[in-house]
């Protein structure tokens, strides 16, 4: 267990809702917490078999599950019909770009959407508990995507 803070709150988590408590399901949040960027499930276990883990996919898919109720990872959706997740574990919240082309992603802060998000919940008469926002579009320069390439040489 490399991050013993997430550690506590995922074991806590897990004898609240009676979940067995194991080895593998510690592993699968040290390997979250540790992965650069975003990941999908798959991503996930192969990154931890190339490692010599012997965590079965199921178990991988299961846990992020958990990891996600347990609040220590955020769950999303960019397209592609593949959930990706990222570490919400002591993160400032954060916004995507996303390149629709080449499936780029492009984290930034913005007070403003804090503010309008704020805003937004009070005028509605709501009180704002989290918020997400992921801008799609296409890179403009052929040198940070992939796809331009192919699409504009063919």
């Amino acid at each position: 267990m490399k991050n013993k803070q997430a550690s506590e709150i995922f074991r806590e988590f897990l004898k609240k809702g009676n979940n067995r408590i194991t080895p593998e399901r510690f592993e699968i949040l040290d390997a979250a917490l540790e992965f650069d960027g975003h990941f999908s499930a798959d991503d996930l276990f192969i990154a931890m078999k190339n490692n010599n883990s012997r965590v079965s996919r199921a178990t991988v898919y299961n846990t992020l599950e958990l990891l996600t109720q347990a609040e220590l990872l955020s769950v999303r959706n960019f397209g592609y019909k593949v959930n990706r997740y990222e570490s919400a574990f002591k993160r400032q919240n954060h916004y995507h770009l996303v390149c629709i082309d080449c499936g780029r992603i492009v984290e930034f802060t913005e007070a403003k959407l804090e503010n309008i998000s704020e805003e937004i919940s009070t005028k509605l008469g709501f009180e704002a508990s989290s918020h997400s926002f992921n801008i799609f579009a296409r890179c403009n320069k052929k040198t940070n995507c992939p796809y331009y390439d192919r699409k504009h040489n063919s």
